[in-house]
Order: structure tokens, then sequence, then C-alpha cells
């Protein structure tokens, strides 16, 4: 891990969150960002337990910074670049606007996208964008 990793931390067994991972994976074509679980080793390292216990909100470590909800997303749009680096327009909104939308989408998130029995395993082609 280096100080200037971009690292999206997810709720393993979220439905929603795995499909972010499964789309940001072929799209971020730089391979900037990497990934890891919330319930994960690299969290527990990285971040407090106000993070790690907090499974309704993605966190984001970008090079030592701290973004969580919506900030973390567009961030990660960002970085993916191309068109979706469009996406930064959405920091016109206000952030208290952005995440109540988001807390209304992750406090459903398991009954319209489902959970699974286990965290996200990496393809063979992934597994140096995973992080424990």
């Amino acid at each position: 891990m280096h100080e200037n990793d971009v690292i999206l931390f997810f709720d393993g067994v979220c439905g929603l969150c795995n499909e972010l991972v499964d789309w940001l994976l072929p799209r971020d074509s730089r391979q900037r960002l990497k990934f890891s679980t919330l319930q994960g080793l690299t969290a527990k390292k990285l971040l407090t337990d106000e993070y790690t216990q907090d499974l309704d909100t993605v966190v984001l470590w970008a090079r030592g910074k701290i973004l969580t909800r919506s900030d973390a997303i567009l961030y990660c749009l960002g970085e993916v670049g191309g068109v979706w680096a469009l996406c930064k327009i959405f920091y016109l909104i206000p952030a208290f606007i952005r995440d109540a939308i988001y807390r209304l989408v992750a406090k459903n998130r398991y009954r319209f996208f489902g959970q699974r029995s286990t965290c996200r395993m990496p393809l063979p082609g992934e597994r140096l964008r995973f992080l424990d």
C-alpha cells in the first residue's frame, strides 16, 4: 500500500456495493482505484471504528484523505475519467442533499439489491486491485 493509493471501502456483502465495484473495474482503465471491504484487514488498519462499523457508508481513502457517501462516489467517477468525470458537476448540489439521497438508497439497498452470504472475491485478473 502506498500513500498515493485511492481505495474504495465498501460493504462486502451488499449487492449494490458489489455492483458498483463491478461497474468501476472495467471503466477504470488507468487502474487508479483499489478496493477493500469495510469488513477487511486494510479497513481495520486505515479507518477508525466510526467508518468500519457503518456498513451503510462507502468510504474512500484518497491519498490519505477520507471521503464518504456521495463525495466518495463522485471522486471515484472523477478517477475513472472520460465522460464519467462530467459527473463532477453534481458537486454543485450541496452535500447535505446528495447525502440525503445516498442515505435513502443505502437504507434500502439490501431490499432492492440483495445481500450476499460472503464478501466478493476478486477474479484472477483483478487480484492486484483488491486489498485484504
